[in-house]
């Protein structure tokens, strides 16, 4: 299975969702690919710090060697399943890949939240502790998605 996280620059979400869900992944010894990329991203740009710090202070994840990946430049035809950061980003990747319908879900959707709850809020430009609560919030998700594959 490959399972791609889109968020705007794949610098913050994506990027820490991938991060979360490829270790948790590999420590349960489960056959997934993951991948990330950004509707805006610029290639090879380096995630935040907020956002390497918090991976590594709390969840033990190392961020330090992601470089952001532009849509454009993604593998992302070759997913079974595309979860992003909000339902703005669904909208664009249905929009851009429409193809992709019935494999294109808000990560919130994808984990089984409510409708009125769907997206994960950026980031980017914030403090540490709005950094904490968004990867909580994705680890939260990431555990159930991890029980539904």
């Amino acid at each position: 299975m490959k399972i791609m996280f889109i968020c705007t620059g794949n610098i913050c979400r994506s990027a820490m969702a991938h991060a979360m869900l490829e270790q948790k992944v590999k420590s349960q010894n489960k056959k997934i690919e993951v991948y990330s990329c950004g509707i805006f991203a610029y290639n090879g740009d380096r995630p935040t710090e907020e956002a390497i710090s918090v991976l590594n202070t709390i969840y033990n994840v190392d961020l330090t060697s992601h470089k952001a990946t532009n849509i454009e430049n993604s593998p992302i035809k070759e997913m079974d399943v595309i979860l992003c950061a909000t339902t703005s980003h669904k909208n664009n990747v249905l929009n851009k890949y429409p193809e992709l319908e019935g494999k294109v879900f808000t990560i919130k959707e994808y984990a089984g939240y409510p409708i009125n709850n769907l997206d994960i809020n950026d980031p980017w430009g914030c403090s540490y502790e709005i950094y904490k609560k968004c990867a909580q919030e994705i680890d939260e998700c990431i555990n159930k998605i991890i029980e539904k594959i």
